[in-house]
């Protein structure tokens, strides 16, 4: 039955029922936590014996790994509460689903948020693997996709690993944001029940009820992420192509083509730079349904849910197939190697060359700019730094694994 069935005295037409449902199921741990919390808050009330309460917390511990929610249910908070029993008829004193589901939502994010830190920490630590073993490794560097200067493979990836710290630092940023409860707001104007504040409780009930920032920081987080993991993997895809040569995918991450025998294709990064889209998609999705919406808790809030789900999924599933396609990366140094002996990637040195023999750099510029032109460039003697060296690098993997380890 329906939580709210004491005031419709008509049976939902089955396609109405149908609609309204919540597709919540994933929040039923983070629901039963929050419900706990409440049944302590009834307790220290008088409105929970210590029976009740001890009955409470074990059944909310069972239902949070055993489930039980069945299809007539309206939402988990329903399930929730016919899986508690007679207690259950107590449980929701002083609390709306309003303020119910604003809690364990921020618990869900708040946990969402972990997880993709942690998965983040993992992959940086395989690039930092392979940037340490890759510290002396040439290669191009590129602006416009054009050769530019020479690095070494393990500068590249260092720079996918600040990305991603970036990254730590916008998912840190959502989970503070989520930390905040709601739980007292009831359906938006609190409760006449003299029931004992919750720890961190949002100042105004009706923005407790209503707020989904949390969720858009964490769509927000989740986006840049995608971003991030778009670039890198279009870069994997450059690099394991005949063209360029770089790398070979192994065999474990790639897969082959249903018609042409010879084909390795790199469906991980592609994969990955495809659901860039998706992420983007999810926060202006929300971005939309939250605009024009009145204070205080409007239906359409039962679709904030989808897209984090989706969002939680898709980089617990990108950053696990990704770690391993970097993992078993084989690259080809002497293609590398090749590439970033091209004397003209040294063009930049030979005009600073110049500037440190006494000529300005725009004459300089146009000497160099000439010889190249004319065929007649050499690269300068004895052959200069490849920035930032293999010490360099060496140094900026210790002290990003430093930073790392906190996560």
């Amino acid at each position: 039955m329906s939580l709210w069935a004491g005031r419709v005295g008509r049976e939902l037409d089955p396609a109405v029922a149908a609609f309204l449902r919540a597709d919540d199921a994933e929040l039923l741990p983070y629901d039963c936590e929050a419900t706990a919390i409440h049944a302590r808050r009834l307790h220290a009330a008088g409105l929970l014996d210590d029976g009740e309460l001890a009955e409470a917390e074990g059944r909310l511990a069972e239902i949070a790994v055993g489930g039980g929610i069945e299809p007539d249910d309206e939402d988990v908070h329903t399930a929730i509460e016919r899986l508690l029993g007679e207690v259950g008829r107590k449980i929701h004193a002083g609390r709306s689903r309003n303020d119910q589901v604003a809690a364990a939502f921020r618990l869900y994010v708040a946990g969402a948020c972990a997880e993709a830190r942690a998965a983040i920490a993992t992959f940086a630590g395989a690039l930092l693997d392979r940037a340490e073993a890759d510290a002396e490794t040439p290669m191009p560097g590129y602006t416009h996709l054009q050769r530019a200067q020479p690095v070494t493979v393990g500068h590249h990836l260092l720079a996918w690993v600040e990305m991603l710290e970036r990254d730590l630092g916008r998912f840190t940023a959502a989970a503070n944001a989520s930390c905040a409860s709601p739980l007292g707001a009831g359906a938006l104007a609190g409760s006449t029940l003299s029931l004992p504040p919750p720890e961190q409780q949002l100042r105004n009930s009706l923005d407790a009820v209503a707020d989904r920032d949390f969720a858009l920081d964490y769509l927000y987080a989740v986006s840049v992420c995608f971003v991030h993991l778009s670039r890198i993997g279009e870069e994997l895809v450059l690099w394991t192509t005949t063209e360029f040569g770089f790398a070979t995918l192994g065999e474990d991450v790639a897969t082959g083509s249903s018609m042409m025998p010879h084909k390795l294709n790199p469906d991980v990064a592609e994969l990955v730079r495809g659901k860039a889209g998706t992420a983007i998609g999810r926060l202006t999705g929300l971005l939309a349904t939250v605009k024009g919406l009145p204070l205080a808790y409007n239906r359409d809030l039962q679709e904030d849910k989808s897209p984090v789900f989706g969002a939680r999924t898709d980089v617990a599933g990108a950053f696990g197939a990704l770690t391993a396609l970097v993992r078993s990366l084989e690259l080809d140094h002497e293609r590398l190697a090749a590439a970033a002996a091209d004397p003209q990637l040294l063009a930049t040195d030979a005009a600073e060359t110049l500037v440190r023999e006494g000529m300005s750099f725009r004459d300089a510029h146009e000497q160099v700019a000439a010889s190249v032109r004319d065929g007649s460039f050499e690269a300068p003697a004895p052959a200069p730094r490849v920035s930032p060296g293999p010490e360099g690098v060496r140094d900026a993997v210790t002290a990003a694994r430093s930073r790392l380890d906190s996560v």
